[in-house]
């Protein structure tokens, strides 16, 4: 099966239209349910796996949750009118100390449909200008809308969620396809 390709080398379009909001709510309320599949569908030892020292499938749940932190900063960003998005910490580091291989993967489980609900509802919650206001991205340097930044989001989303099926389809076809 072909790997996932580097997030930093994806290219975004930011031009997502706000009439399909709607199906773009449903894709990011979505990610819960399709992690959960994800995860609870393999043993620890699976989930734990670190093909080459990398992420192993359960860090890449980790991962999700720790950036709902960040995805939340910026509608925030949005609702304040700030100058420019809150920027990412690109080395990860809240995902390289969280220990995500130790914890229960129902805990993490659990706190991302949390956290991930909690971004909906501040989501909904908002002025619908924010929805006109177009903030420059802090990496890619251009400006995006907050129907663009909530795609880019569920974008990630897929992203980690590819990057765990391949991780767990390729452990399990490798170790019990006769």
């Amino acid at each position: 099966m072909k790997p996932v390709s580097a997030w930093f080398e994806r290219k975004f379009d930011f031009s997502f239209p706000l009439d399909l909001l709607p199906n773009l709510y449903a894709r990011l309320r979505g990610t819960p349910a399709r992690l959960e599949e994800a995860l609870r569908a393999f043993p620890t030892e699976f989930l734990t796996n670190k093909p080459d020292g990398k992420y192993s499938a359960q860090e890449h749940a980790g991962h999700l949750l720790d950036l709902e932190s960040l995805w939340l900063a910026r509608i925030e960003d949005y609702a304040a009118a700030r100058g420019q998005l809150t920027p990412a910490d690109l080395t990860n580091r809240k995902t390289a100390e969280a220990n995500h291989n130790q914890t229960d993967p129902e805990l993490l489980l659990a706190a991302f449909r949390a956290a991930r609900e909690s971004l909906f509802r501040r989501t909904q919650e908002l002025d619908p200008e924010a929805f006109h206001r177009a903030l420059p991205h802090p990496r890619l340097k251009t400006p995006m809308y907050l129907a663009d930044h909530l795609h880019f989001v569920a974008e990630h989303d897929d992203h980690h969620l590819a990057h765990i099926w391949h991780l767990l389809t390729d452990i399990h076809v490798t170790r019990y396809t006769p």
